[in-house]
């Protein structure tokens, strides 16, 4: 039977980095994912985008990077280890070229890949009518951003170029995860069981720690004995 191992890295935006090490290093790994977009945390994204066209990725993406991606090189007789995230946030072309940058340092030669195409602010009209009865021109400067959430399609498209390492933007949570159990055992776009068991696990998945009590838990502080 074909196995394919995933571990969340990050439940959200400022989730502890230890346990994507831990997994990166011993979880013998297939795939390590970052989920770390929100809402709030890709408004604020946008609005960082907007003080330095250069910014609006995860500010941890690179803390997050420089510590697994030694994992991702030095795979000698295991799995081989990719990693996808949506650290992208506003901005994943600079989050990728970051990444390549940090890769660089660090002597290895990985392929990076962005996925875009979530920000969807242009092609609104000012005339276009809102839930709330506004219209998209009434906002006026209120208006920071408008994104789309993508599905599997643009990861898939960066699994199947060979990159060891994926940034997104605004994608559906659990297309993180879905995406390479779609990859890896070939699902169909119609397959619809099989597709909605891995959304399942990909909803469950991108909660990381969070999902096995990791709101309640402290480490130091508060323990909590064979979490």
């Amino acid at each position: 039977m074909n196995t394919l191992r995933i571990g969340s890295g990050a439940g959200y935006s400022g989730d502890r980095i230890e346990p994507a090490v831990e997994l990166a290093e011993h979880g013998d790994l297939d795939y390590l994912v970052f989920e770390c977009l929100a809402e709030r945390t890709i408004a604020l994204a946008q609005q960082a985008r907007i003080s330095d066209p250069q910014g609006g990725y995860d500010p941890l993406l690179a803390e997050r990077m420089r510590r697994v991606l030694p994992f991702v090189a030095q795979r000698a007789g295991r799995r081989r280890l990719r990693v996808i995230t949506n650290m992208g946030a506003a901005n994943p072309l600079a989050a990728a070229g970051e990444v390549r940058r940090i890769a660089g340092e660090l002597g290895l030669g990985l392929k990076v890949v962005a996925v875009v195409g979530d920000d969807v602010l242009h092609t609104l009209s000012a005339e276009q009518l809102l839930d709330n009865g506004q219209t998209v021109g009434a906002l006026g400067e209120r208006l920071i951003s408008a994104n789309a959430y993508l599905g599997v399609e643009g990861i898939l498209n960066a699994l199947h170029a060979d990159a060891d390492v994926v940034i997104t933007g605004r994608v559906a949570d659990p297309s993180l995860f879905l995406a390479p159990q779609m990859f890896e055992f070939g699902w169909a776009f119609d397959d619809w069981p099989r597709l909605g068991r891995g959304t399942l696990v990909g909803h469950l998945l991108e909660c990381a720690g969070q999902v096995s009590g990791g709101y309640f838990v402290d480490p130091g502080f508060k323990d909590v004995e064979d979490l």
